[in-house]
């Protein structure tokens, strides 16, 4: 199966001076946990929602309420977001994907078709095709015998 059969089409995207708390709103509000940050030349980015909660501040912050939404309101998305992120053609395998998200320790990732934006591929993508896939699994037990 290729990344294209899988891949979420209709991208949900921000600029790098989109301010941290509107794209936690967004990504709220739209039930997702990765957002792309692109600019005038292209994909500049990817921000998680840890990315996003990392640089939140703590419950324990020892600042006032006004010192801290002042602080917040002017946390830009370019400031916590992933420059360059790793990558994936359209054509190429799932299974590329699935082993470079698993041996990375990412989540998502960006699928270009050439320069060109065109997609994403999250793990829950490739565990959606797991279950809809009709063969059945193989146990270690039906294996061996």
């Amino acid at each position: 199966m290729k990344i294209r059969d899988l891949m979420t089409r209709a991208l949900i995207t921000v600029s790098p001076a989109t301010p941290v708390a509107e794209a936690r709103d967004l990504m709220t509000k739209d039930r997702i946990r990765h957002l792309l940050v692109t600019g005038t030349n292209g994909l500049e980015g990817i921000v998680t929602d840890r990315d996003i909660r990392l640089n939140l501040a703590s419950p324990a912050t020892s600042l006032s309420a006004w010192e801290l939404h002042y602080l917040l309101a002017r946390l830009t998305v370019g400031q916590v977001m992933t420059r360059s992120p790793i990558t994936i053609a359209p054509d190429q395998d799932a299974r590329d994907a699935a082993r470079l998200m698993l041996s990375r320790k990412i989540g998502a990732l960006p699928v270009l078709e050439g320069e060109r934006l065109v997609g994403i591929i999250t793990e829950t993508d490739l565990l959606r095709a797991f279950v809809a896939d009709p063969e059945p699994i193989a146990t270690p037990a039906q294996t061996t015998r």
